[in-house]
């Protein structure tokens, strides 16, 4: 079934900016990137997602390996002790030796919350996780792993962080690929009105995340 994602603005990546813009998606690939008005056009009877803010191609995380095994995500059921924010360093220690179940509960959550900050993408030597929880948690969600050639050596600031915009990189140099006829149709959808202003707040203001042509992530 054809779907068209709308938008009041849609940044390709590399090419012009589409006001009130849409991506048509058939299955898992991109069949069109446009105006709303002339893709629509072509593509009759097809369902239409209309979203707020900016459209663009699904985000790349450098960092996945120590998101997922240097941290650990909390369990909701465990947001009153130990909140809702991924642990590290000092406070991931005085949680002792984690059961092999604990963490691999811990790296699903650690995907899905990767998926509410609009990545589709994951970056890794080789573009494979040895890591089997990884691997396994990665290869569930239908995520796409990449290598790391021109990755950052270091991660920026003081902690890891879920927002791939954190990096410091404009949309094109944050972005997995540009959306493109034919390719997958990886997504993500910000509730601000421009580039500029994303960069600015970051991919916390997602409110969507579409991975190989299906909705994985909406903002209630």
């Amino acid at each position: 079934m054809l779907t068209i994602h709308a938008a009041p603005l849609v940044l390709p990546a590399g090419v012009a900016p589409v006001v009130d813009g849409a991506v048509v998606v058939d299955g898992d690939r991109i069949t069109a990137v446009g105006p709303y008005d002339e893709v629509a056009e072509d593509a009759p009877g097809a369902r239409v997602r209309r979203w707020p803010g900016v459209l663009t191609p699904g985000l790349r995380q450098w960092h996945p390996l120590w998101l997922l095994r240097h941290c650990y995500h909390p369990d909701p059921r465990e947001a009153g002790e130990l909140g809702e924010q991924p642990l590290w360093g000092e406070r991931l220690a005085a949680l002792g030796d984690l059961t092999e179940t604990r963490w691999s509960g811990s790296v699903r959550r650690g995907v899905q919350r990767m998926l509410r900050y609009g990545t589709t993408a994951v970056a890794s030597p080789g573009a494979r996780f040895r890591d089997p929880l990884v691997a396994t948690a990665v290869a569930r969600s239908g995520l796409t792993v990449v290598g790391t050639t021109d990755a950052p050596g270091t991660l920026l600031g003081e902690r890891p962080d879920l927002d791939p915009f954190a990096e410091g990189y404009d949309l094109r140099g944050t972005v997995h690929g540009p959306l493109t006829i034919g390719g997958r149709a990886d997504l993500a959808v910000f509730d601000v009105p421009d580039e500029t202003a994303l960069r600015e707040r970051g991919a916390v203001t997602c409110v969507a995340t579409v991975l190989a042509g299906r909705l994985v992530y909406r903002a209630r």
